[in-house]
């Protein structure tokens, strides 16, 4: 990627010694050529926090503003009207133990799962499966619900959910390169405030330490923690 042609036109319009507005970096990210197809931009936050204990980890959920540019293939554990309820409002499948046995059989074509609280059960059997790939449904997170036809139309509307890895860095897509430049810019907002605001009370020092934005094919452009808090704050 670093010696393509592409790469470094884009690489020469960033001061790598900066730290960037938000605003800025959205445009920067936008000038140069584009790729073949329509990438995603993505921040990657490095925090202050230590993952290995409990009472730092940094974990949540959020409806972008405008989306994420990508309908989520959504999964839900339900029965009776909530499976119903489920097809209505999009799911992409809905069932109970015979989903369970495709699941523990390798199946995993699917990117959000849902489940209501009588269904937890069938789906805790499947926790060694779907818990390293971030897909165990969580309360804490508003997948496991009894409103099922919402949280449903919330994976559909580009709900996101970020989570420290044991680096302590939460990598999560904002949108599309296509998207105008202020809905990258709402879409980072709203995610840098929600991470914000899910600050640990334990976490110590500087909490938003580094954080990026880049394109998926594109380099990297660091932007100002310092703004980015003043902002969420304001």
């Amino acid at each position: 990627m670093a010696s393509s042609r592409r790469y470094r036109k884009a690489a020469e319009l960033i001061d790598r010694n900066r730290l960037y507005p938000l605003e800025e970096a959205v445009s920067l990210i936008k000038a140069g050529d584009p790729a073949k197809f329509d990438e995603s931009v993505d921040l990657a936050i490095n925090l202050g926090v230590d993952p290995k204990h409990a009472d730092q980890m940094v974990r949540g959920a959020i409806v972008l503003p405008h989306g994420t540019g990508r309908k989520a293939r959504v999964l839900v554990f339900a029965k009776g009207e909530k499976e119903k309820e489920a097809r209505e409002a999009g799911a992409d499948y809905v069932g109970g133990e015979d989903l369970a046995k495709k699941i523990q059989e390798g199946w995993l074509d699917f990117e959000r799962a849902i489940a209501t609280p009588d269904m937890m059960g069938v789906v805790g059997r499947l926790g060694k499966v779907l818990g390293p790939r971030g897909l165990m449904p969580n309360p804490k997170l508003g997948t496991v619900t009894m409103d099922v036809g919402r949280a449903v139309r919330e994976q559909k509307q580009g709900k996101v959910e970020y989570r420290v890895d044991k680096s302590g860095i939460i990598h999560a897509a904002i949108g599309k390169r296509s998207f105008e430049a202020s809905q990258l810019v709402e879409n980072a907002s709203a995610l840098l405030e929600a991470v914000l605001r899910a600050k640990p009370s334990s976490s110590k020092g500087i909490y938003m330490k580094k954080v990026s934005l880049s394109t998926t094919m594109g380099p990297g452009v660091r932007l100002d923690p310092a703004l980015i808090g003043a902002a969420a704050t304001a």
